[in-house]
């Protein structure tokens, strides 16, 4: 199981189209600060049918987008 399986499902049960979340926010979600090593971890959130859009570290935000089906 992923370290980020927490936020993974958090989005996914939230639903919403597109969704931002501070890094703050996924600090809380996953209960340890959030580093580079996330840009690699970004891949699973396909499997829950999303993928991270816009990574801001100026406003340190991420954008989740829910990925249309084909």
């Amino acid at each position: 199981m992923s370290k980020y399986a927490p936020l993974w499902a958090h989005i996914q049960a939230d639903g919403r189209d597109s969704l931002a979340l501070s890094f703050a926010q996924i600090e809380a979600i996953v209960g340890f600060p959030i580093d580079h090593s996330f840009l690699n971890f970004k891949k699973e959130l396909q499997e829950y049918g999303y993928r991270a859009g816009k990574i801001s570290r100026k406003e340190q935000t991420v954008v989740f987008i829910r990925e249309q089906p084909t």
